[in-house]
């Protein structure tokens, strides 16, 4: 299986920065996974409804970019479907046994993500109602996949 998070933004914090290489390191066992990053849209504090789009529209451009026709795409969205972590693993568990072997999480900027990409989605999944750093997500993202993965396996992990 092949996963790509596409994400809005650069990772700066080196706490975080080494939480993501733990994971990624962990995932290899189990999948493919890449993270790619595509540029945030500079974007003033006062933004009209009109700019605010055309932010989220430059974005969305910049992350389609990264996914293929062929890739099954989960995006990030606070009003997304809720899933445990058993139902995301039978999830993932069950678009691999169909031959969705390229998955595309999703993670948009401050603003959230373009219509353009909520069209592309085949998923859109919501870890909280609360509202999360997009460069948090990044981390809680990988951790529940690694998770999913231990799951459909029958491996021990944490409750």
């Amino acid at each position: 299986m092949k996963i790509t998070i596409v994400t809005v933004g650069k990772l700066k914090e080196k706490y975080l920065k080494q939480g993501i290489q733990e994971y990624m390191k962990r995932l290899s066992t189990y999948a493919k996974v890449e993270i790619a990053e595509v540029a945030d849209e500079k974007a003033p504090e006062n933004m009209s409804e009109a700019e605010m789009i055309e932010v989220k529209r430059k974005e969305g451009e910049r992350i389609l970019a990264h996914i293929s026709q062929d890739t099954y795409v989960i995006t990030l969205e606070i009003n997304g479907k809720m899933l445990s972590s058993e139902q995301l693993a039978a999830k993932m568990d069950e678009l691999a046994t169909y031959g969705k072997s390229k998955i595309a999480f999703v993670i948009g900027g401050s603003l959230g993500i373009s219509e353009e990409v909520q069209q592309r989605s085949d998923l859109a999944l919501s870890f909280s109602k609360m509202t999360f750093p997009h460069q948090v997500m990044r981390l809680i993202l990988l951790e529940q996949v690694y998770r999913g993965f231990r799951i459909n396996r029958g491996e021990p992990y944490h409750k």
